[in-house]
């Protein structure tokens, strides 16, 4: 039902919760301006000499290696670690999965040593992390890998029981899963591609919704019709003025989304 996800709106903002992000710089400020946007309060603390101990506090932590390094990962691991000590929920976003060996080994090593709870990428990615062949370019998806959002689905399900977690592919349709309940959005504008880092904004939406309730696939759905629906109304307001105005469009939806716009607008089926 869109209320049960207009009510987390509500108590995000209500509530406040503190997202820590060790996220790339490219897409640093727009994590960090999204997730005040929706309510959240960002944190963007990755050194190693202060990563668990910000985790530890956190209502959620966003990891998300779309510029790495060897200090990031560090980072990572150690902050994850203590997530998980604190049953704070880890969202994992694997950017550029399949692209280099540093990246296959970082996915390899995150999904080894941590329990996550959302996991988000591009079809190209999930599909790297499930060990099924795909093309890739770099950190987008591949051409043609979303095809059949039905198989897109069932390899959704199936990965997210095999992880223990809920798995997200944003696409033109977004399709989720916690390997049980499988879930597909088709909010969205297909404008939110020509931006850099609306994958990046999507995972600190959902961490913002992990840092307020315990059902992590509820959570997802809700930061993803978030985006999505931000998405439509941005290009009403902007679109057709060109990418810089469309972005500033995008965090004002967000920033003034209600309950009453995310019950009206959004646009999702279970299966």
């Amino acid at each position: 039902m869109p209320n049960k996800y207009a009510e987390l709106l509500t108590k995000v903002r209500g509530k406040s919760p503190l997202v820590q992000q060790i996220t790339n710089f490219v897409t640093v400020h727009d994590c960090a301006n999204i997730t005040l946007a929706i309510g959240a309060s960002p944190i963007m603390a990755d050194a190693i000499g202060e990563s668990a101990d910000i985790a530890a506090i956190s209502s959620a932590l966003v990891l998300n290696m779309g510029t790495l390094d060897e200090a990031d990962i560090r980072s990572m691991v150690a902050a994850g670690k203590s997530a998980n000590a604190n049953g704070v929920p880890v969202v994992f976003d694997p950017v550029g999965a399949g692209a280099s060996k540093l990246r296959n080994d970082t996915v390899a090593l995150l999904t080894k040593e941590l329990s996550l709870s959302v996991i988000r990428g591009n079809i190209s990615e999930i599909k790297f992390v499930a060990g099924v062949a795909s093309q890739t370019k770099g950190v987008d998806a591949a051409d043609g890998d979303m095809d059949n959002p039905e198989s897109v689905g069932r390899m959704v399900k199936e990965l997210a029981a095999k992880l223990g977690c809920t798995v997200v592919v944003s696409g033109a349709v977004d399709v989720l899963s916690d390997g049980e309940r499988l879930v597909f959005i088709k909010n969205g504008h297909p404008m939110l591609t020509r931006l850099t880092g609306t994958g990046c904004m999507c995972t600190a939406l959902i961490g913002s919704f992990c840092g307020v309730h315990s059902d992590p696939l509820e959570a997802a759905v809700a930061g993803m019709l978030a985006m999505g629906i931000a998405g439509e109304i941005a290009y009403e307001k902007a679109g057709r003025l060109g990418n810089g105005s469309f972005h500033s469009a995008l965090l004002d939806a967000i920033s003034l989304m209600d309950a009453q716009t995310v019950g009206r607008m959004a646009r999702y089926c279970e299966a």
